[in-house]
């Protein structure tokens, strides 16, 4: 009998690991880092739930950190198989996976220097480059064996560059078994990238639900917010901080301002994309056009770069970041969203005690991260091993996310009512899962399970 078991990402956002075992092998779906307090996360992202000789392969919806950023800690331990993965993925983890290893040991390193505990990163740079050899790239729409008896198609999932919908069909000791994992499903009409592919009826569905129990602000709201903030910021003399994912966000970002610059709606001010991540990010995106929706093509078209903006600076050495301490107005994004790591923190270190300054929340902060307790509002909040005062104004700006809302999951997995057996629900702190599942069961869906961490469920 199949099995699931859900090691991660299970009424929590981050972590994502599902083990699914079928008459072929063992199946890993995504191996990313949980994200959150350094004392739960540094267990978890040690142990992993599972030993490598559990797994027989490892199927990848995309590159984010919180599906992909174990992987290293898993060759680390023993896994020598296959990693399938998009093509514009496997680009992606050449840069996110040995950024990953180096901020681990930079992190490490001041802990060290100032102090506090430290334990060793679960993987080193050595460890990523033997996990980039593992990676076997695929295009969309093609399907490939990922083991005897389970082949695997890879549709467009619209979240990030290279994120797909995982479509797998086992051969169960002569019964056929269709499982088709979201991985992080995108909304239609988001910038730059294609809309979703149609999710396909299955006998099981393993889904996203990070924005389960909510409703995104319309793509025009979030461009006037984007705006306002600006305008701001500069009548009042401070400087815009935005913590955004290397990858997508910052994109979506430079997007959004260069089409409120072209309407001139926003005053040219000095941009910092301070991360040299985000920088190589952004070069693989732009190097992927074939992957843009309509609108970046024909802005591409008219002769603009959709990517670029007046006033863009991408900053490269730590002496460059640090100059930055002594900018007071402008606007920096920099890695990482959930501010967990990264540049981010030294900026905020220098901004979070000035009113003047104003730091813009774009993206989902997974309950437990530095960015959940600025959006949270609270008043202290530790950065670097130090805590310090908040003054700065803190602003959430919902409609940025590349993750599906409810009303787009509804629209994209309603239809399925009546041609899914099983629905598992994932990806999403326990209160948005459970209202997405109810949703689900109201819409015509006879069996939806919210797993616990560990659950093991026959399929």
């Amino acid at each position: 009998m199949a099995r699931i078991q859900f090691l991660g990402a299970a009424r929590h956002v981050t972590g994502s690991r599902h083990l699914l075992s079928v008459a072929g092998g063992n199946v890993l779906l995504d191996c990313g880092l949980v994200q959150g307090p350094r004392r739960l996360s540094d267990v978890a992202n040690r142990e992993l739930g599972l030993h490598p000789q559990q797994v027989d392969a490892v199927v990848l919806s995309h590159a984010h950190i919180d599906h992909s950023g174990a992987l290293p800690r898993l060759v680390k331990l023993g896994y020598r198989g296959a990693i399938h993965c998009t093509d514009a993925t496997a680009d992606l983890l050449e840069l996110l996976l040995p950024d990953s290893a180096n901020i681990q040991a930079e992190n490490a390193k001041f802990l060290e220097k100032h102090g506090k505990p430290v334990t060793p990163p679960p993987y080193e740079i050595a460890d990523v480059e033997r996990t980039l050899d593992q990676l076997v790239r695929h295009a969309y729409h093609a399907p490939f064996e990922v083991l005897g008896g389970v082949r695997c198609e890879f549709l467009e999932a619209g979240h990030i560059l290279g994120s797909a919908i995982v479509d797998l069909r086992c051969d169960e000791n002569g019964r056929a078994l269709h499982v088709v994992f979201t991985g992080d499903l995108g909304r239609r009409g988001y910038p730059i990238l294609r809309d979703p592919d149609p999710i396909p009826p299955c006998d099981v569905l393993l889904t996203e639900s990070t924005y389960g129990d909510r409703v995104h602000e319309p793509a025009a709201d979030v461009e006037r917010a984007l705006e306002q903030a600006i305008h701001d910021a500069e009548a009042r003399g401070g400087r815009i901080l935005v913590p955004a994912f290397s990858v997508g966000r910052t994109q979506n970002l430079l997007y959004a301002l260069g089409r409120l610059q072209r309407a001139g709606r926003i005053p040219e001010i000095p941009i910092w994309v301070d991360s040299p991540l985000s920088t190589r990010a952004t070069r693989v995106v732009a190097a992927h056009r074939e992957l843009f929706d309509k609108e970046a093509r024909r802005i591409l078209a008219d002769g603009h770069d959709p990517l670029l903006v007046s006033g863009l600076r991408f900053v490269s050495t730590p002496e460059e970041s640090k100059a930055l301490n002594f900018e007071r107005r402008g606007l920096i994004l920099s890695a990482s969203g959930m501010c967990e790591a990264g540049r981010i923190l030294h900026h905020l270190a220098v901004s979070v005690g000035r009113e003047q300054d104003l730091v813009l929340a774009v993206g989902f902060m997974a309950r437990g991260t530095l960015g959940r307790k600025l959006v949270d509002g609270y008043d202290t909040v530790p950065i670097l091993g130090e805590r310090y005062h908040v003054r700065c104004e803190v602003r959430t700006v919902g409609g940025m996310s590349a993750h599906a809302d409810k009303n787009d999951l509804l629209a994209a997995i309603g239809p399925l009512a009546g041609k899914v057996r099983r629905v598992f629900v994932v990806h999403g702190e326990e209160d948005a899962a459970c209202h997405f599942a109810d949703a689900l069961r109201d819409v015509g869906f006879a069996h939806v399970d919210v797993p616990v961490q560990g659950q093991l469920e026959e399929v």
